[in-house]
C-alpha cells in the first residue's frame, strides 16, 4: 500500500474519532452518571436577592479558613515542650516558651508570607461566625425554617455552635497570654461542674492545669474533629438547599410552587465566582491592614500571670458575660461546694442555644401549621415573631457588654459595679422592652401598609377642593405593590372550644392544650397583627369615594 493510501486512512480514522476530553466525558458517565446529573441540577433556578448572599459569605469564608488553615499547619508544632526563643523579635529574646508560640512567632515574623496568612486565617474565621449569625437571623426573621426546612435550620444551628467551639480551640493553640487565660477561664468552668468537674478537667488537661498536653489536643480537636463535623454538615446543608429548592421573597409570579429567578449555569455560578473573589479580596484587605492577635505582645502564657483587658473574640463575649455578671453564689450541698456563681450561667449557656434550635418546632406546634412554605414573610406581617427575635439580639447584646464590663468602666470612665448591675438588670428586662417596642413598631408599619392600599402613595401635590378644603392627592399603587403587601395570610388562633360538649358533660382539657391555645393567641389573637384591607374597602375607596 502506497504512503498515500495511509495518509488518507489515518486522516479518516482521525475524522471518525471522538476527541480525547469528549471520551473522557463519555467514560466518565457511563460510571458515575455526570450527565444525568448535571443536566436536572445545573440549570437549577435561584433567586436573586442581595440577602441570600448572607449564607455564601459565610460559605466562602469556610473556605478561605480551610485554605490558610492548610498553609498554617505546615509550619506550626502543636508542642508545650519548652524551648528558648533566639528569634528576630528581640524583646522576647531568651524567654522560655513553648514549641507552639515559638512556631507561631516562626511563623509570623520567618515565615515568608506568615503572618498575612495567621491574619486572613483569624479575620476569616470572624467573618465566618458572624455571617452565619446573619444568615440565621435572616432565615430567622422572614420564616424560612418552616416545614420543609427545619432540619436545615437544625444544620445551620450545628454549624455556628460548632465554629464557636472550633473557633475559641484555634485561638488557644499559639499558647500565648491571652489565649491562655481564655483557657483557664474554660477551666474554671469546668472544674465547677458538681462532683465531676474536677475529673473533667484532669482528662481533658491530661493532669493539673495547664499540663503538657492539651495544645496537641487541642490542636488534633481544631483542624480534624470539627472542621470534619462542619465539612459534612455543610455538604448536608448544602444538598437539602438543592433538594428542597430556594425560598424567595413574596412577588407577583411566585408561588409556593415555582422559583424565579436565574439558572445556576452559567449566570449564578458567574456571580457566585466573582463574589467568592471578592470575599476573599475584603478578608484579605482587613488582614493587611488591622492587625488580629499580635502574639508578641502578649509574650507566652504563665499561669501566674493574667493579660491586661482580656477579652475573648466577640463571639464568645457573651458566655463570659454572663459569669461576669452572676453573683458568686456558693453552697455547700452534701459535703460538696457548688460554685453557682460560675454553674448556673454554664447551664443558662446550653439551655439558651437549645432554645434557638428547637423554635421551629416549638412555632408549628403553637401555630398549627404543617404545610409547606417556600414564600418567605415579611418580618412586620409576624409580629411576635419578629419580637421574639429582636429580644434574643438584646439578649446577646447586653451580655456581650458585660464580658467587657472592664473594658467598657476604664474607657467611659464608669464605676464597674454599676457597668455590671446594668448588665444584670438588663439581662431581664431590656429583652422584654425590646419585644414590646419591636412589637409595636411591625403593627404600626403594618397599618402603613394598609394605609397605602387603601389610600395610595402620597404624591406631595396639593389640591383645593370646590367647598374650600385643601387635601394631598394620593396616587394608586401598582397592581405588582399592591399584591406584595397584601399576598400574606393571616391565620386564626386555635381555639380550645367550649368546655362543655353538647350534651353537658365537661370536656376533658389538657393542660397543654390550653397552653397551645393561649400561645396560639398571643401568635395570632387581637393585638397581634392588623387586619388587611378587605376587597371591598379598596373598591369603595377607589371608586371615589373619599378617595383623591
Amino acid at each position: 500500500m502506497s504512503t498515500a493510501s495511509h495518509a488518507t486512512n489515518d486522516a479518516t480514522a482521525r475524522r471518525g474519532k471522538a476527541p480525547a476530553g469528549e471520551r473522557v466525558a463519555d467514560w466518565a458517565d457511563g460510571r458515575l452518571g455526570i450527565y444525568s446529573l448535571a443536566k436536572a441540577n445545573m440549570r437549577k433556578i435561584f433567586p436573586d436577592h442581595w440577602s441570600f448572599m448572607l449564607g455564601e459569605v459565610a460559605l466562602y469564608s469556610f473556605i478561605i479558613i480551610i485554605l490558610t488553615g492548610v498553609y498554617l499547619t505546615l509550619f506550626f508544632h502543636p508542642s508545650m515542650n519548652e524551648v528558648v526563643y533566639s528569634g528576630p523579635y528581640v524583646p522576647l529574646q531568651g524567654i522560655r516558651m513553648s514549641e507552639a508560640f515559638a512556631s507561631t512567632m516562626n511563623i509570623s515574623f520567618e515565615v515568608r508570607g506568615g503572618l498575612l496568612i495567621r491574619q486572613i486565617h483569624h479575620w476569616a474565621a470572624i467573618v465566618f461566625i458572624a455571617a452565619m449569625l446573619v444568615h440565621m437571623m435572616r432565615v430567622f426573621f422572614t420564616g424560612a425554617f418552616r416545614k420543609p426546612r427545619e432540619i436545615n435550620w437544625l444544620f445551620g444551628f450545628l454549624l455556628l455552635v460548632l465554629g464557636m467551639f472550633t473557633g475559641f480551640t484555634g485561638y488557644s493553640l499559639p499558647d500565648d497570654l491571652l489565649s491562655g487565660t481564655g483557657v483557664r477561664f474554660m477551666e474554671g468552668a469546668i472544674l465547677s461542674v458538681p462532683i465531676v468537674g474536677t475529673y473533667l478537667s484532669m482528662f481533658l488537661f491530661g493532669g493539673e492545669f495547664p499540663g503538657h498536653d492539651f495544645v496537641a489536643r487541642f490542636y488534633t480537636i481544631h483542624i480534624l474533629l470539627l472542621p470534619g463535623i462542619m465539612a459534612g454538615l455543610l455538604v448536608a446543608h448544602l444538598i437539602l438547599v438543592f433538594y428542597h429548592k430556594h425560598t424567595q421573597f413574596p412577588g407577583p409570579g411566585r408561588t409556593e410552587k415555582n422559583v424565579v429567578g436565574m439558572p445556576l449555569l452559567p449566570v449564578y455560578m458567574a456571580k457566585a465566582g466573582g463574589f467568592f473573589f471578592l470575599v476573599f479580596g475584603v478578608i484579605a484587605g482587613m488582614a493587611a491592614l488591622a492587625s488580629i492577635n499580635p502574639i508578641w505582645e502578649y509574650g507566652p502564657y504563665r499561669p501566674d500571670q493574667v493579660s491586661t483587658g482580656a477579652q475573648p473574640d466577640w463571639y464568645m463575649g457573651f458566655s463570659e458575660g454572663l459569669i461576669r455578671a452572676m453573683p458568686g453564689w456558693e453552697i455547700n450541698f452534701l459535703g460538696h461546694t457548688l460554685q453557682l456563681g460560675v454553674f448556673v450561667p454554664l447551664m443558662i449557656f446550653p439551655l439558651v442555644l437549645a432554645a434557638i434550635a428547637v423554635y421551629p418546632f416549638i412555632e408549628s406546634w403553637v401555630t398549627g401549621d404543617k404545610r409547606e412554605h417556600h414564600i418567605l414573610d415579611r418580618p412586620r406581617n409576624h409580629p411576635v415573631r419578629t419580637g421574639v427575635g429582636a429580644a434574643w439580639i438584646a439578649w446577646y447584646l447586653v451580655l456581650l457588654l458585660g464580658g467587657g464590663n472592664d473594658i467598657v468602666a476604664t474607657h467611659f470612665h464608669l464605676s464597674i459595679n454599676a457597668v455590671t448591675w446594668f448588665v444584670r438588670i438588663g439581662f431581664f428586662l431590656l429583652p422584654l422592652l425590646t419585644f414590646v417596642a419591636t412589637k409595636r413598631i411591625c403593627l404600626g408599619l403594618q397599618r402603613r401598609d394598609k394605609d397605602k392600599v387603601l389610600h395610595g402613595r402620597e404624591t406631595g401635590v396639593i389640591k383645593r377642593l370646590p367647598h374650600g378644603e385643601f387635601i394631598e392627592v394620593h396616587e394608586p399603587l401598582p397592581q405588582d405593590t399592591l399584591y406584595t403587601l397584601t399576598q400574606h395570610e393571616q391565620p386564626q388562633p386555635i381555639e380550645v372550644g367550649p368546655e362543655v360538649d353538647e350534651n353537658g358533660v365537661r370536656r376533658k382539657i389538657g393542660t397543654m392544650t390550653k397552653m397551645r391555645a393561649k400561645l396560639s393567641q398571643g401568635f395570632y389573637g387581637e393585638g397581634s397583627q392588623i387586619p388587611k384591607p378587605t376587597v371591598e374597602e379598596h373598591e369603595e375607596i377607589t371608586s371615589g369615594h373619599g378617595h383623591h
